[in-house]
């Protein structure tokens, strides 16, 4: 992988504690949180030099929590009286090339002048936790939204999504699922602990409900229509009742089914390049894997699910937060 000419980046990056990776070879701690270099360069980038707009629109989530999902739905919902689904662009594009994470902006070629240049509302996502986030989104109005997913569903996706990386990208030799499974446990993750990633935003949720929305993505799940619906209203489209009569809401929840999005050509056979600077690439179908709840049952044994579930009470159980 190319590396950012950052220069102080690498400095910082240099004397920061570093750990086992799960995709790239090494991961590193940054303000209490876990991150590849491909990723950090982009968090102390975004943190000097990203500048919010009070009607920009953040989608922010620990990884495979549902991501690629929302993204689409965010994308159908706002564009839904701009184009049809003939010519939609999630019809060639990937949900991740129409909204960025704003910490791999760093490895375009002009970063902000790529921002300048986006109409608002502006969509845009991140994986970085709540405490780490550019000061200008936290002093700003802009909305986050914010999707929670079960923990041990999470560690299963995400092992299986850093395999094919290790494999197709970093060419490294298979990450054990044990071995997985004890640095999630203890935190090494992108953007872990997981924990504290998703306690920072339902407090943020709690304190300021106008500015962050946050959810589960088994609700959603289980209630797609009324999330559809919360979430359209929150980030400023809402559905008219005309509009909900007929059909517009079921319209968007059908385009943007994982059956639909992980059968188009572009997801089945297009590339996801992260940016210019850097040469990581890979095939956008290692997006799609099942989306469905409880597939960790089937992977986890016994006794790493009761482990799971022992320090998820532990960390949540002041909270009320319940998965």
């Amino acid at each position: 992988m190319a590396s950012v000419s950052l220069g102080v980046d690498q400095e910082i990056i240099s004397t920061l504690p570093k750990d086992t990776g799960w995709a790239a070879e090494h991961y590193y701690q940054y303000q209490n949180f876990w991150y590849p270099q491909v990723f950090l360069e982009g968090v102390i980038w975004a943190q000097q030099d990203f500048r919010a707009r009070d009607s920009d629109v953040f989608l922010a989530t620990f990884p495979k929590c549902g991501t690629t999902w929302v993204k689409a739905l965010m994308i159908a919902i706002k564009n839904r009286k701009d184009c049809d689904y003939s010519s939609h662009p999630l019809l060639t594009k990937n949900p991740h090339d129409i909204v960025r994470y704003i910490e791999l902006l760093v490895h375009q070629d002009n970063p902000v002048e790529y921002l300048d240049s986006m109409a608002s509302p502006r969509l845009l996502a991140t994986h970085v936790p709540h405490s780490s986030l550019p000061n200008s989104v936290l002093d700003s109005d802009t909305r986050v939204v914010y999707v929670a997913r079960n923990p041990k569903d999470v560690l299963v996706s995400l092992w299986a999504f850093s395999e094919k990386l290790r494999s197709k990208v970093y060419r490294l030799p298979p990450l054990p699922l044990e071995e997985g499974f004890e640095l999630f446990c203890k935190g090494v993750a992108l953007a872990g602990p997981f924990w504290d990633h998703v306690l920072g935003y339902w407090e943020a949720s709690l304190k300021n409900p106008n500015k962050v929305l946050f959810f589960k993505f088994e609700d959603l799940k289980a209630d797609t229509e009324g999330y559809v619906k919360r979430l359209a209203e929150f980030i400023g489209y809402p559905f008219s009742s005309e509009e909900e009569k007929e059909g517009a809401v079921q319209e968007i929840i059908k385009f943007c089914s994982f059956e639909n999005l992980s059968s188009l050509e572009v997801n089945k056979s297009g590339t996801y390049h992260v940016g210019p600077k850097t040469d990581e690439k890979f095939s956008n179908d290692v997006f799609f894997r099942r989306g469905e709840t409880g597939d960790s049952q089937k992977h986890l044994t016994p006794e790493m699910l009761e482990r799971l579930d022992k320090i998820t009470e532990q960390k949540f159980g002041a909270s009320n937060l319940k998965f």
